[in-house]
């Protein structure tokens, strides 16, 4: 079944791009149709009491090398490849006025990402994750090149530099496991497994999760190597910013709980501090910069700097609590500010600005938007009720076991964001309605609310009701969680409380 929905969206495109023009629109649509009714018996099949990895597929691929091919996932990968298949249909739907020119192209370079995004979360092989983590590359690379903004080839290449210098140390770090287990065993081997029995010394770990976190720092984006996320959102296409944003930032994380972290987990009890506090950084640094936006979609992109510092703040809590919470919040930014990249795109395809200063009164003219730009605003700022809210509150409380300084710190990203989403709204909604051009711009369409009315259920259920999922979360997190703590006693951190002053200890506190 991996092999199917991994390699059925590839198959597709290919179709896609020698199809009619006129019927690529539709047949681009229905084959990403197709690739979510294939991935939703997954949810069904899934057994959410076990921990270990279900729907395994393993068979020797080039057995010189020791390289397998090899598929298998557990809750967190089962729900990043839901929100991947569901997440393409919408982005191809809201592309039918979006994209003008070359859509057969733009619809079989999204599904090929698609299928290469899938890829990444379902592969147990080293060889085969970096195989699927380079080609995912290439279609962004092209859907921000060609259907760009102005700067779209600027922006291309800023994202192609940064992320193939961070391949190129992951490379590094794959090569020097690879070669340690044939200095331990005697046999070359990339699987995973293989790679998680080893035992590698202190230093050694320390250099090879340092070149692991580059890499995937570099995807999530942290601070400070996050310069290139703005540029590419600003300069994508509305579809290539949803996918951007919904799910291959979450590619980095995802690396860091399946692959750096469990590999090297003494390396993580001596830099979990400085991760931690990168985090914290990237959660105040986002929200502050975004505050200070007028290009509506540069604010939401900097809003993801800032979300992805809680999810990073979650994974390196090391506790059920903070790492499920991570990875939920892995979810319910894919929906809020997927979402919200499809009201910018709404607004950019009738006024062709994205300047804040060039709306007002929206409510006058376009109530639906309106409300629903209300309402993915409350769930970007953590509304309780709406899906925002439990993933930061989870991580909250699992940060706090371990670092109350920088919990309290993180937690005014939530006054800022707060502070930039309201403002905007307000500026953007509510006043006089005082440019002329803003006077007769139609409501939401019916293709319109198709496409964003999913993204408003899912807010709404994740939020009043996270438990079908977070029961599929926390097995794998508990085993995770498991391993670290094999590694550390009381503290996974070596100075535990004692980094702390008397009056901001948990007692206090």
């Amino acid at each position: 079944m991996l092999s199917l929905v991994t390699f059925l969206p590839i198959a597709l495109a290919v179709l896609v791009a020698v199809m009619p023009k006129d019927a690529a629109r539709y047949g681009a649509l229905a084959a990403s149709l197709l690739v979510f009714a294939a991935s939703v018996p997954l949810w069904f099949g899934y057994d959410p009491a076990g921990a270990d990895y279900q729907f395994i597929e393993k068979h020797p691929w080039i057995e010189a090398w020791g390289v397998s091919y090899h598929l298998g996932l557990d809750g967190v990968s089962l729900l990043l490849v839901l929100l991947t298949t569901a997440l393409t249909p919408l982005i191809l739907l809201a592309g039918f006025s979006g994209v003008h020119e070359k859509y057969r192209g733009y619809a079989a370079l999204m599904l090929a990402l698609e299928g290469a995004m899938i890829g990444t979360f379902v592969s147990l092989d080293t060889f085969l994750f970096y195989i699927f983590w380079e080609l995912v590359l290439l279609p962004m690379y092209f859907l921000i090149g060609i259907w760009g903004g102005e700067r779209r080839i600027y922006a291309a290449v800023k994202l192609f530099v940064y992320t193939v210098a961070g391949s190129l140390l992951m490379l590094v770090a794959l090569i020097g496991l690879y070669w340690a287990h044939y200095e331990q065993t005697g046999a070359w081997s990339t699987d995973l497994g293989d790679l998680l029995a080893l035992t590698l010394t202190p230093d050694t770990q320390k250099w090879m999760f340092a070149f692991l976190a580059i890499a995937f720092a570099i995807k999530v984006p942290m601070f400070p190597v996050h310069t290139w996320l703005p540029d590419a959102h600003v300069e994508a296409p509305t579809g290539g910013s949803v996918v951007l944003a919904g799910v291959m930032l979450k590619m980095g994380t995802y690396g860091f709980y399946r692959f750096a972290m469990p590999l090297f987990p003494d390396a993580v009890t001596a830099y979990g501090p400085v991760m931690i506090g990168l985090a914290v950084i990237g959660i105040i640094y986002g929200a502050l910069v975004a505050l200070v936006q007028d290009d509506v979609k540069k604010l939401v992109a900097y809003s993801s700097v800032s979300h992805l510092g809680y999810v990073m703040l979650g994974l390196f809590a090391l506790n059920v609590p903070g790492v499920s919470g991570g990875i939920f919040q892995m979810l319910n930014h894919g929906v809020s500010t997927g979402a919200l990249f499809f009201l910018v795109g709404v607004l950019y395809e009738r006024r062709h600005t994205r300047a804040i200063s060039d709306y007002g009164g929206l409510t006058k003219v376009m109530p639906n938007f309106a409300l629903i730009f209300m309402i993915m605003t409350f769930s970007s700022i953590g509304l309780p009720g709406l899906n925002g809210f439990v993933g930061e509150f989870m991580i909250l409380i699992g940060s706090f076991q371990y670092s109350p300084l920088w919990t309290v710190a993180a937690a005014t990203g939530v006054i800022f964001g707060a502070a930039y989403m309201l403002w905007v709204f307000q500026r953007m909604m509510f006043g006089p309605l005082q440019n002329e051009a803003n006077r007769n711009l139609p409501d939401l369409s019916t293709r319109e609310l198709t496409y964003l009315m999913p993204l408003v259920i899912l807010a709404f259920a994740l939020g009043i009701y996270p438990q079908p999922f977070l029961d599929r979360i926390n097995p794998s997190v508990e085993r995770f969680v498991a391993r670290m703590e094999e590694h550390f006693d009381e503290s996974p951190y070596s100075c535990g409380d004692a980094c702390l002053p008397s009056w901001l200890s948990k007692e206090t506190l």
